[in-house]
């Protein structure tokens, strides 16, 4: 069993659910601190974050990457105990194997290997793991960068290793992410009879034209890395649940994944306005999950598709799409971000998985760019 496959099997073994690490940020620093790095364990509320690294100068390459993991959902049709890894036919089966225990594992025997050759590399490399990236990423990544911020420690190059390949392993690099603002309304009614309804007012009436404006919009067109603009109702519900009374109100959370194309100011006073033109009675609560990011050229995606093609022999693509990651908190910082992992058919699915042949593949490219970065 090589490193790579027995690390990602010990913390699968580990049940991580956000925001529980459950050692694993130990486990990990124990080792690196036998290969000469330095751990901080950073723990905000009930987040343990960790921060090790190896060097004292720059440039500054960091990879990052979360520890907890989601539910599994029903235990029953899972074909394996989603807590105890296990292989079969070739693939590794345990909650996190894809996203991203995996990705962990081969960035520390990455960098145990890359400083075994390496002793007096150039620049400095770090690991920054938390355990609330599936959670509602408050006290994870963002808080570790206000530290870093505060202590004027400056990102140049980060890699995560979250599961960006789609049909194979590297066919895709995430260079990017589309911006993500939720808003949660409520638009207010006067309960009544619905035999009576010129005594009441019905939110869900009052609102048809109102949300049929706003599925219609074209936010914009997007660009060459971005989709245009998207809006999605993600769930709305009102009554009582009697069939002859009129309710008092309208409960919805709505999404936009959006481009560089649109603010999320613009997003804000378009829907605000929307709202006014038709006379509603609304509370609106807006929530930023995070802004649009991009690194579409630069030292570190040259570095990392070339050690694509040379060690896995394909011409990878670049893409922005999927969801959001911790980069949003990282990007905005100056640092040349990219996502690089295994591929991600299984995320968050029961009998999540990845390809064990994969995880030493990954592992090489990870050494592959810091050879190119920190070597010359």
């Amino acid at each position: 069993m090589s490193d790579t496959l027995k690390l990602t099997t010990e913390l699968i073994n580990r049940k991580t659910l956000t925001p529980d690490d459950n050692g694993c940020q130990k486990l990990i620093a124990k080792r690196l601190s036998e290969n000469g790095f330095s751990a901080e364990h950073l723990r905000f509320d009930d987040v343990d974050n960790l921060w090790i690294t190896h060097g004292n100068s720059g440039p500054l390459f960091v990879f990052a990457g979360h520890t907890d993991t989601v539910p599994v959902g029903p235990i029953e049709k899972w074909n394996t105990d989603p807590f105890k890894a296990e292989i079969k036919e070739g693939y590794l089966y345990g909650r996190g194997a894809a996203d991203m225990k995996s990705g962990i594992a081969a960035m520390v025997t990455a960098a145990e290997r890359y400083v075994q050759k390496n002793p007096n590399h150039n620049g400095t490399i770090a690991l920054l793991i938390t355990s609330d990236e599936e959670g509602p990423s408050v006290n994870g990544t963002r808080k570790v960068i206000d530290y870093l911020n505060e202590k004027k420690i400056k990102i140049d190059y980060c890699v995560l290793g979250e599961p960006s390949s789609d049909k194979q392993l590297t066919d895709v690099i995430r260079i990017g992410r589309r911006g993500s603002l939720n808003g949660i309304l409520k638009i207010n009614g006067i309960q009544g009879h619905v035999a009576y309804p010129e005594k009441a007012k019905n939110p869900i009436h009052e609102a048809t034209q109102f949300l049929n404006e706003l599925t219609s919009i074209e936010w914009d067109q997007g660009n060459d890395s971005f989709p245009p603009t998207s809006f999605q109702i993600s769930n709305i519900n009102a009554g009582t649940g009697a069939d002859n009374v009129i309710p008092d109100t309208l409960n919805l959370l709505f999404n936009f994944r959006f481009s560089t194309e649109t603010s999320q100011n613009e997003l804000e006073e378009k829907v605000e306005s929307t709202l006014k033109k038709y006379n509603l009675d609304y509370n609106l609560e807006w929530k930023l999950s995070g802004a649009p990011f991009l690194t579409n050229s630069g030292s570190l995606i040259d570095a990392a598709t070339t050690a694509i093609k040379e060690i896995v022999g394909i011409d990878t693509v670049c893409s922005t799409g999927g969801g959001t990651s911790d980069g949003r908190f990282i990007a905005p910082t100056g640092a040349q971000t990219i996502e690089l992992g295994v591929v991600n058919e299984t995320i968050h699915k029961i009998n999540e998985c990845v390809k064990v042949e994969d995880l030493d593949t990954i592992s090489d490219i990870y050494e592959k760019v810091l050879d190119k970065l920190l070597s010359n």
